[in-house]
């Protein structure tokens, strides 16, 4: 890294790291879990699950937008020196710092079947749909600013959350920057003409 530079992770790669994980794991808790009768019988098992995916997945999109909302309007710009984070490494190292709590919660998930079969698991993937809503929104922030989002490495240890109590500011640069758009997807490149 170059003198005086920073390590900067896309802050929308970070929220939306967790949703494929969660949306995937929740669907095979869910199936997992219809094949059983359980306590409750399998369709009020659907009912409860259905409703517990649409309310994980607007808590968890919603959550904390004041905090986000605050960082984003005293965002710093980039230094010439700090040091842009590919989005599949800023995805891989929230997986890997998460990957013991994505399975606990899918063993909740999948053992809350026997009591009420398929909700946990349509739970945990509406928290998947919840980031996604989440990355959504802050891509909806970026493209209103003209520009990307940008949080330390350094904050995001050992599981911080990109809008934790660690994050003490944000970073921006140009929408061009990086290899993700507004929201956390992979930028398409798109081909030179020979």
């Amino acid at each position: 890294m170059a003198r005086g530079g920073q390590g900067l992770a896309r802050v929308a790669v970070v929220v939306r790291a967790g949703a494929a994980p969660m949306w995937w794991l929740g669907v095979l808790a869910a199936g997992a879990g219809s094949l059983l009768p359980g306590l409750t019988g399998r369709r009020i098992g659907w009912y409860a699950g259905a409703v517990l995916f649409l309310a994980a997945a607007a808590v968890v999109a919603a959550a904390r937008r004041k905090r986000y909302r605050a960082l984003v309007k005293a965002a710093a710009k980039a230094g010439r020196n700090d040091v842009l984070q590919d989005r599949a490494v800023s995805a891989r190292v929230w997986r890997r710092g998460h990957g013991w709590w994505l399975l606990l919660a899918f063993l909740a998930a999948a053992g809350s079947s026997f009591a009420m079969p398929a909700a946990g698991g349509m739970a945990l993937a509406g928290a998947g749909v919840g980031l996604w809503l989440k990355a959504a929104w802050l891509g909806s922030q970026e493209r209103a600013a003209g520009a990307l989002l940008w949080v330390r490495v350094d904050w995001l240890r050992r599981g911080g959350a990109p809008a934790g109590r660690t994050v003490r500011g944000y970073r921006v640069t140009g929408v061009a920057a990086g290899d993700a758009t507004p929201g956390g997807a992979r930028r398409r490149r798109t081909p030179v003409p020979a």
